[in-house]
């Protein structure tokens, strides 16, 4: 099964984020993510999930989505057609004698530690999952103490002519 993109504009009001994850449970599909924020128009929100499914699954996503009140706009994004980044905090144990080699970890993702304390460093990483995936293994040896990803959200792709 493959994972789809699926951007819906809403109404910024109470409840709606209830509505649509109510949607979701009553139909039996499955959330891999679900990101939400206001927009430039403080009346709208963007809302990005990551549904895994087949074509069916997310055509009935996206009809169901559209029927609700308070949905302006729902659009389902190609990877290509689309700008997608995941945020994630990852405290990572150290010592004195490692703390320098995380450092070169962190430098080779573009990563930035924000916190640091005797035992440990909390870095924030910002890009896709795969990135963010690919940088836990790296830090998997040194001990992950906790780690937080926000979920991915994505914007379409502005098209040039």
């Amino acid at each position: 099964m493959a994972k789809h993109i699926v951007n819906a504009m809403v109404e910024n009001h109470a409840g709606i984020l209830s509505k649509i994850s109510g949607l979701f449970a009553r139909r039996g599909f499955n959330i891999d993510s679900l990101a939400v924020g206001v927009t430039q128009n403080p009346e709208i929100s963007a809302m990005t999930i990551i549904v895994n499914g087949d074509a069916h699954t997310v055509d009935q996503v996206t009809k169901q989505l559209s029927k609700l009140v308070g949905v302006l706009e729902v659009r389902v994004l190609s990877e290509n057609a689309a700008v997608s980044r995941e945020l994630s905090l990852i405290k990572v144990a150290c010592n004195a004698k490692n703390r320098s080699e995380i450092a070169q970890i962190v430098q080779i993702f573009r990563a930035s530690i924000i916190d640091i304390s005797e035992n440990a460093v909390i870095i924030e990483l910002t890009g896709t999952p795969k990135k963010i995936d690919a940088f836990e293994r790296m830090c998997k040896p040194y001990g992950i103490e906790d780690l937080y990803r926000t979920g991915m959200i994505s914007m379409s792709r502005t098209v040039e002519d």
